[in-house]
């Protein structure tokens, strides 16, 4: 009888202990302190190289019986590389501070906000983002103003991460192939990987039927057009099964049955769903007559 009036007398007691504990107690950066917890609706954002968009990031915070007055948000940059630049002051956000209730913030930015203020080995920032590198990115990291006066940096940031519009994994939704005046058929469906060479620079990954070719590709962000181009990243021409790749500005040989211009090679973006559309005309020469041609309509696959 007496072991169970111990055990008991444990589980109160724990209770009590539980009961007592302030939540509005957040626990931050290093200690548990009152009050100033934002919440983070972007973690991670990508910055399309080239694009000029405006992008934003938002968050909230529940205003407990210690208000956030106002939410600073401050900015670093860190290259692929490691190298890293100050940590400076970004803006900041005045918030409604109504008991019980949560309040929202967002804010936006370009390019030129973000690297206003920030200095890389004693350097400003490019003024022109294609020469980021695919892999840099900015932090920005918060701290609540609260009504007793304190400012409580908060554990969760948002990173802002240098990528491509186009990178990923594609489904084949058209495809036609045309070898030497004749129409020999489609590929279609297949998935297709379309990666990330540099800031304006992708690789199509595979050719058609076969695997083992490649070649490389810029789009235009404001017309949407692709240029294919006629030579590898080091220089040397571009081949498409030992031949010359053919492209619509006439490298390689003029395409004889299939139209290659900026209506059969193009990016479409869907800023809504993410599933971009890319557009592909490309051939390779074995002479007048003997040309292989192909088209390729490729939709973006989302997670």
């Amino acid at each position: 009888m007496k072991n169970i009036k111990y055990l008991v007398l444990t589980v109160l007691t724990v209770f009590a202990f539980i009961s007592c504990v302030d939540d509005d107690n957040d626990e931050l950066t290093g200690n548990a302190i009152t009050g100033g917890l934002v919440s983070v609706n972007n973690a991670l954002i990508s910055y399309v190289v080239g694009s000029g968009n405006t992008y934003s990031a938002s968050g909230s915070v529940y205003q407990g019986n210690v208000q956030v007055t106002s939410i600073n948000i401050y900015k670093s940059f860190q290259t692929v590389g490691g190298d890293k630049s100050d940590e400076v002051f970004f803006t900041s956000v005045d918030l409604p501070a109504v008991i019980g209730q949560t309040s929202n913030f967002s804010l936006s930015f370009t390019y030129e906000d973000l690297i206003d203020g920030l200095t890389l080995n004693g350097s400003a920032l490019p003024a022109n983002d294609g020469e980021l590198s695919i892999g840099d990115f900015w932090t920005l990291r918060y701290a609540s103003n609260t009504s007793t006066g304190s400012l409580n940096f908060n554990g969760s940031v948002t990173k802002i991460a240098v990528g491509t519009r186009y990178a990923g994994v594609y489904s084949t939704e058209e495809a036609a192939y045309w070898n030497s005046g004749s129409y020999l058929g489609s590929w279609a469906p297949a998935d297709r990987i379309i990666e990330s060479v540099d800031a304006t620079v992708y690789k199509h990954v595979g050719h058609a039927y076969w695997d083992d070719q490649e070649w490389f590709f810029t789009v235009d962000n404001e017309t949407g057009y692709i240029t294919v181009l006629p030579e590898y990243p080091a220089g040397t021409g571009t081949l498409i099964n030992g031949s010359p790749i053919m492209t619509c500005e006439g490298a390689g040989g003029d395409f004889e049955m299939i139209t290659c211009d900026a209506t059969t090679s193009k990016a479409t973006p869907d800023d809504v769903n993410g599933e971009d559309m890319l557009e592909f005309t490309v051939g390779y020469f074995r002479g007048v007559g003997a040309t292989r041609e192909f088209y390729e309509k490729l939709i973006k696959q989302v997670d």
